[in-house]
């Protein structure tokens, strides 16, 4: 397991109330791993946020969804077509379909990925229910249905799910009979993930490279899973990850992907991942 550092800051937010109570807090660590920089939220589970997805007709980076949605935290999401930018993910707002993989024409077009499409169509997702007055999240895959008495409202998907264990061969991004890695697993990159721990906290990681080494320094997805259950959390998705890794909060941005200079980059995305206050 890699070696940390880690650094704290605590972010009072001021809540509206009539009863006197302790301020909420959002906690945000910095953790210096051996090859890699984390980012790291961990969002209460008071329910006094909401973690919701969002979509741009357009791509945009986090800082330009911040100054949309006016956010506490915005990180990266899922997956996108950089050519058409269309959503190659699954996208529910509301309870409604916004953003259809089955849409995407250069993806369901594409006959290197035919064999794949029935995986692609029915890879993990976070989502949000309302169950009764209650607001619950989880990490589904999309086939799957609500809980008993629960109600979907809002979902986005990416994938392979992290935790509790790695599916990323049941979800077609690996297939070792063809030599395929679409992620490149077991490579060091920029990643991205959000997680669920046992009493509800939502954890948002974005993991960065470093500046001194821009080829030889990120996570791969094992070591993600693996660090996301050193922070506690249970269940856990990989969110789009290399370039896309980037993660809003406090008004400072933190991009996770390196040129060959060093320098950070600043690509825009497609959908991204909202903490709001209610």
């Amino acid at each position: 397991m890699e070696g940390y550092g880690q650094r704290s800051l605590l972010i009072n937010a001021v809540v509206p109330s009539q009863k006197p109570s302790l301020p909420k807090k959002i906690r945000y660590e910095q953790r210096i791993l051996a090859q890699s920089i984390a980012h790291i939220l961990f969002i209460p589970s008071d329910r006094q946020f909401l973690v919701t997805p969002a979509i741009s007709e357009k791509v945009g980076t986090v800082e330009e969804f911040s100054q949309k949605y006016r956010a506490i935290a915005i990180l990266n999401a899922g997956f996108f077509d950089p050519v058409n930018q269309k959503s190659t993910s699954y996208i529910i707002l509301s309870g409604q379909i916004v953003a259809d993989p089955k849409q995407n024409e250069r993806l369901v077009n594409n006959p290197k990925l035919k064999s794949y499409l029935n995986q692609i169509f029915n890879r993990a997702e976070f989502r949000r229910y309302l169950c009764g007055q209650t607001i619950r999240y989880d990490i589904a895959f999309h086939s799957e249905s609500a809980p008993t008495g629960c109600q979907l409202v809002d979902a986005i998907g990416a994938g392979p799910r992290l935790l509790p264990e790695l599916t990323s061969i049941q979800e077609g991004f690996v297939d070792h009979s063809n030599g395929r890695d679409a992620l490149g697993s077991n490579q060091l990159n920029a990643r991205t993930a959000i997680g669920i721990t046992s009493d509800g906290t939502i954890v948002l990681v974005m993991v960065a490279q470093k500046p001194s080494a821009p080829t030889d320094s990120g996570i791969s997805l094992p070591a993600l899973a693996n660090f996301m259950k050193t922070l506690g959390v249970q269940k856990a998705i990989n969110l789009d990850g290399g370039s896309s890794s980037s993660l809003y909060y406090n008004g400072k941005t933190f991009y996770g992907k390196t040129d060959l200079q060093g320098n950070f980059i600043k690509r825009p995305v497609k959908s991204v991942l909202l903490v709001q206050e209610k």
